[in-house]
């Protein structure tokens, strides 16, 4: 009974690692798919990333013609407010509020503004 046990315990039990073989094909075909779908996943986003651009060009856009409209809107205004303020009814009253008074005739100067003239065609300019 004793060498049934001793057996037992003897037994050589090899665990031994299992190398195997990589195999070419396979290995191939792996690399050959991970670049397919990289060139792939490149080419999805390179997409996206041009519509995500197109898009905040778009609002860019908007948001400038709005500007353009509010500044439009404030320059007409501008101008209506010169206008109203140049108004000689309106510089007249003034005047009259300040008890201001228009000049006799005789001391009155008037001044003109004089637009230079053109240069005459083919002028010929003096060069020392």
């Amino acid at each position: 009974m004793s060498t049934d046990f001793e057996y037992a315990i003897k037994k050589d039990v090899r665990n031994n690692k299992i190398i195997r073989e990589v195999d070419e094909a396979r290995q191939r075909q792996f690399w050959r798919s991970l670049g397919t779908g990289g060139v792939l996943v490149v080419v999805v986003l390179f997409s996206v990333w041009q519509k995500v651009e197109l898009l905040q060009h778009g609002y860019r856009i908007q948001k400038l013609q709005q500007e353009q409209a509010a500044e439009v809107e404030i320059n007409r205004r501008l101008r209506l407010e010169v206008e109203t303020l140049r108004a000689p009814e309106r510089i007249e009253n003034m005047a009259k509020e300040l008890n201001l008074v228009a000049p006799p005739r005789d001391r009155a100067i008037v001044i003109e503004r004089v637009t230079p003239s053109a240069p005459p065609d083919k002028s010929v300019v003096a060069a020392r």
